[in-house]
């Protein structure tokens, strides 16, 4: 029972998050006048940052009672050279990489909210940004990988 109420937290959440991430993305390549930037993303960047940042730690609580609760972490540590402990290893990869640079992101983008990005900020930010969006991408399909084999 509760086994399912985290898996279905941890399936809001991911939706919640890759859902953000995708608006955020399109967000981000749409608006090419830096004007509608300057009035948009002080505006809308603040609220999403933490909504994404409380998302994502959602995500890692559930993802690691999850991974407890199904044995993958076991699985994982102790690689069986099945399907399902190849999945799990890159999964959690790819999201330990995924929080790193989210973190990256929300502290550039968090310090440079109400100035002009330094080029390097601008670097980074941008980046960190495309990386988020791919990675996710990339998340996505192990847990789907793994959806099908449990």
């Amino acid at each position: 029972m509760i086994g399912s109420i985290v898996f279905h937290i941890h399936l809001i959440a991911a939706i919640a998050w890759i859902g953000g991430s995708i608006f955020m993305f399109v967000l981000g390549i749409s608006l090419r006048d830096k004007q509608a930037q300057k009035q948009v993303y002080p505006i809308v960047g603040p609220i999403f940052g933490w909504f994404e940042l409380i998302t994502l730690i959602i995500l890692l609580l559930s993802g690691i009672k999850l991974g407890i609760d199904y044995n993958l972490f076991k699985m994982m540590f102790y690689d069986m050279g099945i399907p399902v402990s190849n999945a799990v290893t890159k999964k959690v990869a790819i999201v330990i990489v995924l929080t790193l640079v989210t973190v990256v992101h929300f502290v550039v983008a968090y310090r440079t909210n109400d100035r002009e990005r330094t080029p390097t900020e601008q670097i980074l930010s941008r980046a960190s940004s495309m990386l988020i969006f791919i990675l996710n991408l990339f998340v996505m399909h192990y847990a789907i990988v793994l959806r099908n084999i449990l």
